[in-house]
């Protein structure tokens, strides 16, 4: 097991420690207060880690299963991040089996399931309710404008809309793959537009097929350029796109993600009939 407060390297919706999105994880995050997760935060660097305590009272779930987690990024608490999940998740599998386990977040109760598959983990997340809302005008053309992308380069087919699935996400459609791999925006705008509209992230995304899509996150809100692998905003895009009858209302959706960066990652998002929550799953490995 782990020593109180120790940080682990967790890498999320990869199988390989190169490749996905890094989270610092600490299992053993008693008597650390938010200034000092902020600061393990930070000093790791990556997008987010998360710090995992003892449950609330009355957390329904398997006992020695269930839990508290919290998540910061370099620069500020977020209510919910998905591939931190599933590095914890991961991290717990590998300590205390496969099986199913209870986060509460910030967001809301988060159950998640840990597979062992051919002698590696995978972990599964269901989120919290979904949902999506209609933005302004003017605020998708600053957006486009801190991206520096004219409107011509947007799919009309992937209409601008806020995502929520645990946190906020704007939610581009990219009219094409050399647009999505074309990413260089003005941080600080981009970040005042996302502080106003209390976004976590901005998702691009790029349709290969009806169920496999391209995507990349700015993150500027988290004090770094982009996240690498981003579950929390795949699950905030299964629900927009099941809402507005872009995919089936029983769809597996694939997502990759992190190959501009040089870290590949497979996101899968599942979307069941009669459940408004998603799925999210994914690979995960400890990082040497």
């Amino acid at each position: 097991m782990t020593t109180k407060n120790e940080v682990l390297r967790y890498t999320a919706f990869s199988g390989d420690p190169a490749g996905g999105n890094p989270a610092g994880v600490v299992l053993d995050a008693a008597g650390l207060d938010d200034a000092g997760m902020l600061a393990i935060a930070a000093e790791v660097g990556y997008s987010e880690s998360a710090f995992v305590t003892a449950p609330p009272e009355g957390l329904a779930g398997e006992p020695g299963r269930v839990f508290t987690i919290r998540y910061f990024s370099p620069k500020a608490e977020v209510p919910f991040c998905g591939h931190a999940t599933v590095a914890t998740a991961v991290a717990l599998g590998e300590r205390i089996g496969p099986g199913d386990l209870v986060f509460a977040t910030r967001a809301g109760t988060v159950p998640v399931t840990v597979t062992e598959e051919d002698g590696a983990l995978r972990a599964t997340l269901t989120t919290v309710e979904p949902h999506s809302e209609e933005i302004a005008d003017a605020d998708v053309a600053e957006a486009l404008a801190a991206l520096d992308w004219p409107a011509a380069d947007l799919d009309p087919a992937l209409p601008p809309r806020i995502a929520f699935a645990g946190a906020r996400h704007l939610v581009l459609g990219a009219a094409s793959r050399a647009r999505l791999a074309d990413l260089a925006y003005d941080f600080d705008r981009l970040e005042a537009l996302m502080r106003r509209l209390d976004l976590t992230t901005v998702q691009l995304v790029w349709r290969e097929s009806e169920t496999v899509f391209h995507v990349r996150d700015p993150f500027p809100v988290g004090g770094v350029v982009e996240d690498p692998a981003t579950g929390a905003a795949a699950g905030a895009f299964g629900a927009y796109a099941r809402e507005l009858g872009l995919v089936p209302e029983a769809s597996v959706l694939t997502l990759h993600q992190g190959a501009d960066m040089g870290r590949p990652g497979v996101l899968t998002v599942e979307l069941r009939a009669g459940d408004k929550r998603v799925r999210v799953s994914g690979a995960g490995t400890r990082i040497a």
